[in-house]
């Protein structure tokens, strides 16, 4: 598959690869409650057990960051795949609207739920990412139908019809959020803002099947995704069923965001940043887009969220803040790009 070890995706992946082990390994040692690595070793490899450390790692940081990493991971992949369908550089889940409509959905699970919503019940764990699909689902059917013009889909309104929708989906969450008991709205206004800060390894188990049916697939039909950049037409002339092959992918898109925002809330820009940033680095062939997507995708959030827990200690910065104080200026320079 590559020529020689120079190959632009092989040194990608492992240089952002080292990156994640290198932040993985930082916030494991740092933080309140500061740790070495030969401490971070005994106590993985059970060495000599200790309460304290394995409280630490096991119960906090760990189940943490792996979530981090995975939902980097599964949005990363997402936008990529949403920007290769729609044929939109500026298209992005949480952009698009598709972020809130899964939120919403799962607000409305926790109002109708009230109290029972907890890190350690089952029920609401697993079906959390499910009320996430069919929110996630009904946005995307709503952007499709308003960016429906004369047969095909109208990239223009796209962005500004899932601008609104995401909008509405958004303030629909926080009106329904306000009339929560007080225990209920705080864990929800936390979790609107994205927020993994309640991790644990059941939140692990509920999305990590997601990733595994549904990364597959869509890496699967990659070639479909460089297919999508020619004339409609074009496509249709190979034998491709276009409508049928989109559909697949953006339902596929639209699990992945859902399983990430059941554990994370809404976390945006992911979606829009890692993809412009895989291309730069290793060329438009998502074959090779996707695996670098997820594993840059992964980095920021990982990144983010050891800022947001440290650099205010002892008080905590949502994941979601971090990434879009970095994200809005990204958005602007490639609104600004996209002019010129």
């Amino acid at each position: 598959m590559y020529k020689n070890l120079s190959h632009p995706y092989l040194v990608t992946m492992i240089v952002t690869l080292f990156l994640i082990i290198v932040t993985i390994y930082i916030s494991l040692t740092n933080g309140t409650f500061d740790m070495s690595i030969k401490d971070i070793i005994r106590t993985l490899f059970r060495v000599d057990s200790n309460t304290e450390y394995d409280l630490v790692i096991f119960d906090f940081r760990l189940p943490r960051i792996i979530i981090a990493g995975l939902v980097g991971l599964g949005l990363g992949i997402a936008g990529a795949v949403i920007q290769g369908v729609t044929r939109n550089g500026l298209a992005d889940s949480g952009i698009l609207g598709v972020n809130a409509g899964a939120g919403a959905a799962i607000v409305i699970f926790m109002f109708f739920f009230q109290g029972q919503v907890t890190s350690t019940g089952w029920f609401s764990i697993m079906a959390l990412p499910f009320f996430g699909l069919v929110g996630g689902l009904i946005a995307a059917l709503l952007i499709y139908i308003f960016s429906w013009k004369d047969g095909t889909l109208d990239v223009g309104r796209l962005l500004l019809t899932g601008i609104a929708i995401g909008s509405a989906f958004s303030a629909f969450s926080l009106y329904l959020s306000l009339k929560m008991k007080a225990s209920d709205f705080e864990m929800a206004t936390v979790w609107i803002s994205g927020s993994i800060y309640d991790a644990n390894w059941k939140y692990i188990v509920s999305m990590l099947p997601w990733l595994l049916i549904l990364i597959p697939i869509i890496k699967k039909k990659a070639y479909l995704l460089d297919l999508f950049q020619l004339e409609e037409t074009s496509i249709k002339s190979l034998g491709v069923s276009v409508e049928k092959e989109k559909s697949l992918l953006l339902l596929s898109s639209i699990g992945l965001i859902s399983a990430c925002v059941s554990v994370s809330g809404s976390i945006g820009f992911i979606g829009l940043m890692s993809p412009h940033i895989a291309k730069r680095l290793v060329g438009i062939q998502h074959n090779y887009v996707l695996p670098v997507c997820g594993a840059i995708g992964a980095l920021l959030v990982i990144v983010s969220d050891f800022i947001g827990k440290t650099v205010f200690a002892p008080a905590e910065l949502p994941v979601g803040i971090v990434i879009s104080i970095i994200g809005v200026p990204y958005f602007l320079y490639l609104l600004v790009k996209a002019k010129n």
